[in-house]
């Protein structure tokens, strides 16, 4: 039992209660006073003091019947006094206020989702109305490079849906993993080459789907050993690569470079992938927060042209995908520019 518990404090007000009585009883006894008015001094002695312990653990009920009152009705900035004390009001005035702050950071967030995803859909719909406005008042006439203006914002539209909903899904555990063996060289060199195919079909055209425009940074592979193999998903371990190496392109400076490592893990065909650019890096404040949805950054504007910021959904994506796979991301200490680390635990073990 705690010192300072409540059932502590009421047997301390039982306890003094009987002494304050037996002392009067003792007084009246050795004076030869009424028992009446030892009585009456007795009684007002022992209300007295319940009344004052009693409104010790009254009063922060009260505030936190108030603070509840106002969670339920949308107000989480309000909070209950008295989290420090030492018994059970005190650890109820934490909990509830421990209860506040997150769902003050979920209202927070869902604020922000809202925000942001009106955003990211408003600009290409924006961009797509206005083409199509012009070709029904006859301004620009229908031709192939107006019609290809107005497929990629269409695709960039379904980009963006495409990857909302498999956040939805991950969120509710409906991606199955369909993890196989596979050689990492020649799959890392596919996603690479993937990469710089399709910025250069988008002939630096920005996007806010996550995909980088930027075809003036170097990609280089660095697998070893060359004939390494793991065991994971290849499409969920694609989206992590993939959305990895648009990161570090977009803040990368001109004709910078972004490596990825691959090597052995310490499981068997387990994987660890590094991605490491020569961009400004994160700050170690901002480290926890980059996989965060819809973070951006602190950087007030991107790094290199046709960087446009992207929608701060795909390292969400990498964290979930590599979560899926039981594995950790996280950013790494480098001496320059952005260092990400991906590990995959591979095979599990079969039982013995």
């Amino acid at each position: 039992m705690r010192p300072f518990s409540i059932k502590t404090k009421l047997g301390a007000l039982v306890v003094v209660s009987v002494f304050i009585t037996t002392g009067l009883l003792m007084i009246a006894v050795r004076t030869k006073t009424e028992f009446r008015f030892i009585t009456v001094f007795s009684v007002i002695a022992t209300l007295l003091i319940t009344q004052f312990v009693a409104h010790s653990l009254t009063a922060p009920l009260d505030e936190m019947n108030t603070v509840a009152r106002s969670i339920s009705h949308g107000d989480y900035t309000r909070r209950v006094r008295g989290a420090g004390r030492h018994d059970e009001l005190g650890d109820l005035a934490d909990t509830i206020n421990r209860m506040a702050d997150e769902l003050e950071a979920q209202e927070q967030q869902r604020k922000e989702l809202v925000a942001n995803v009106s955003h990211e859909l408003r600009t290409p719909i924006a961009a797509l109305r206005a083409v199509l406005e012009n070709v029904v008042d006859g301004v620009s006439a229908a031709d192939p490079e107006t019609m290809r203006t107005a497929l990629k914002q269409t695709e960039r539209l379904g980009r963006l849906v495409e990857t909302l909903l498999d956040l939805s899904r991950l969120d509710n555990g409906v991606i199955p993993l369909k993890a196989r063996r596979f050689e990492v060289w020649p799959y890392l060199s596919g996603v690479l080459k993937e990469a710089n195919m399709i910025a250069s079909h988008r002939g630096g055209m920005p996007s806010a789907s996550g995909r980088h425009t930027r075809t003036d940074v170097h990609l280089h592979l660095d697998v070893s050993p060359p004939e390494l193999t793991a065991h994971a998903d290849v499409e969920r371990l694609h989206q992590v690569v993939a959305n990895l190496i648009d990161n570090a392109v977009k803040h990368s400076p001109q004709h910078g470079r972004v490596t990825v490592k691959a090597r052995r893990g310490e499981g068997p065909e387990s994987l660890d992938i590094e991605v490491l650019d020569e961009g400004p890096g994160i700050p170690e404040a901002e480290r926890h927060r980059v996989f965060e949805r819809f973070n951006r950054g602190a950087a007030s504007t991107p790094h290199g042209p046709g960087s446009d910021g992207g929608t701060g959904l795909g390292l969400a994506i990498a964290r979930w995908a590599v979560d899926l796979h039981g594995g950790r991301i996280g950013v790494a200490e480098s001496t320059r520019g952005c260092r990400v680390v991906v590990t995959l635990p591979g095979k599990p073990e079969n039982p013995s």
